[in-house]
């Protein structure tokens, strides 16, 4: 059943571009209060239009914050312990907070956290707002003009946690006045990507993309996209793809045509028994780099200046890793999300080993 965000708070208590971004028109005020049955990845548009997705529902909400982006203090401070705060501040345990997205404001600062509380079929949405000061708040939506968009031929609901509703959406971005949107359909080659206007009107059937992943030894054509960012390759907008298990894959955004299949090109293989979870771009000394966190195997740095010249990966690769190299940050342990927060900071959200969550913002490497 979708709700609104606005009764978990009664229940309670209580970016990179692939080019220079185009200002994104204000939301259209006809819509006022979204009512969303499940929340994240989230995305922030150079205007502070935060896009969220509905997984379940396979739909993107455009949100005008209005003033819910700032809060009283900018920035974003360390808050330790964050599933627990959270947990309290909604009536329950921290085994029942999932935090399923981060994205920073591009103006305040201010990070949000995308939560899903519960399990199962009866988990609900809230969404956060951490501030300078590192106070936490549970925002209401009530009052939030917004616009919204349906993915044709999403994947099936299913019980289990995996695959169907759960990868409508993977990942999104939002870039020179598009929003790209990763996930599955329940079509023969599900794995999509969307290229959807603002303001929104309506999308179509999207790409299907398929890929040679090294590791399998084979093309995929349903494996969903994990995590990814448009970025300017050779002067040209692309965007940039991880996969499980990990295949780096790059896309010329050009390609992406509706109803069209095409086959990406992968440009490193970066070790199997592992998922991508979220990744950012970043300038320091003079390069740039990607930031990428993963489930097994930490966060990986990664320098793009060879992207437009790798040689694309077309045999398999059985064991280890090969393509444009990478470092693995050592400092930087358990990141399940991330976002840029400044030119020389992230806010980070990682786990210890008792299953706790941090949220912290920390040097660039």
């Amino acid at each position: 059943m979708r709700i609104s965000l606005k009764l978990l708070v009664l229940f309670t208590i209580v970016s990179a571009t692939a080019t220079a971004p185009v200002a994104a028109p204000a939301v259209a005020p006809t819509l006022i209060g979204p009512a969303l049955s499940s929340i994240g990845p989230l995305a922030f548009g150079p205007e502070g239009v935060l896009y969220a997705a509905d997984r379940q529902a396979a739909t993107i909400f455009a949100l005008d914050l209005g003033s819910l982006a700032s809060a009283t203090t900018p920035g974003t401070a360390d808050v330790a312990g964050i599933s627990q705060k959270i947990a309290g501040l909604l009536g329950t345990a921290p085994t029942e907070v999932a935090i399923t997205d981060v994205a920073v404001h591009p103006t305040s600062r201010n990070t949000f956290v995308a939560v899903m509380r519960g399990l199962g079929a009866t988990a609900q949405p809230a969404l956060l707002r951490v501030d300078g000061a590192g106070r936490l708040d549970v925002l209401s939506l009530d009052a939030v003009k917004y616009t919204s968009v349906a993915l044709p031929n999403p994947a099936a609901v299913t019980t289990t946690g995996r695959g169907g509703r759960m990868q409508s959406v993977t990942d999104l971005a939002f870039s020179n006045g598009r929003l790209f949107v990763a996930g599955l359909s329940n079509e023969e080659f599900a794995s999509k990507l969307w290229s959807v206007t603002y303001p929104f009107s309506s999308a179509d059937r999207g790409t299907s993309v398929e890929i040679f992943h090294g590791n399998h030894g084979r093309l995929e054509t349903r494996s969903p996209v994990m995590a990814f960012l448009p970025l300017s390759i050779d002067n040209q907008p692309h965007l940039v793809a991880g996969y499980t298990c990990t295949p780096l894959v790059k896309f010329p955004v050009t390609s992406l045509q509706p109803g069209q299949k095409i086959v990406g090109r992968t440009i490193a293989e970066l070790g199997a028994g592992n998922q991508p979870l979220d990744m950012i771009a970043y300038q320091k000394d003079g390069r740039q780099f990607l930031l990428m966190s993963n489930s097994t195997r930490g966060v990986m740095k990664i320098p793009t200046a060879g992207f437009a010249a790798a040689s694309p990966i077309e045999a398999p690769v059985p064991n280890g890793t090969a393509g444009v190299p990478f470092e693995t940050v050592s400092s930087l342990t358990g990141v399940d999300q991330l976002d840029a927060l400044d030119s020389g900071r992230a806010v980070v959200v990682s786990r210890t080993q008792d299953g706790t969550r941090n949220l912290a913002a920390v040097a660039l490497p």
